[in-house]
């Protein structure tokens, strides 16, 4: 198996109840690392970038806002097949749909505010780390 790093964010909903020792124990005890953390309050364009993909979609501006609505926790994680192993442990988009123990099981209050975001692909996780971090500040 890959040692790989993905990109993690505790989202705005899990920060305001303070939920992210919880959810980052979840990860670790998933076997993956935090390589590296931040707590940030995204600025208007950080969001829109991070987000950008979504511009044409209706609830891009929604989710502009949300995400600026309060603090979060950037992450790299790192272990083997660390985004696939993320993807499982977050569970589905819609926490109605998540299987049971994962994340957004436990901690989502709604589809829109579902505590966490995680790559979907190497290579969006490189992106999405270069976004906020240097080389430098990621330490195993």
């Amino acid at each position: 198996m890959a040692q790989e790093r993905t990109f993690s964010i505790i989202k705005p909903d899990a920060t305001r109840r303070n939920l992210t020792g919880a959810v980052t124990k979840k990860l670790e005890d998933a076997g993956l690392r935090v390589v590296a953390s931040r707590r940030v309050k995204l600025t208007q364009a950080q969001a829109e970038k991070f987000y950008e993909v979504h511009k044409e979609r209706p609830f891009y501006g929604d989710l502009v806002s949300f995400m600026t609505s309060g603090p979060v926790v950037v992450q790299v994680l790192e272990g083997e097949n660390a985004v696939a192993k993320n993807r499982e442990v977050m569970g589905a988009t819609n926490p109605a749909d998540a299987e049971a123990g994962t994340i957004r099981a436990e901690f989502a209050e709604s589809i829109d505010a579902n505590s966490v975001h995680g790559s979907d692909s190497a290579e969006n996780a490189k992106l999405e780390i270069d976004q906020f971090f240097t080389e430098d500040e990621i330490v195993g």
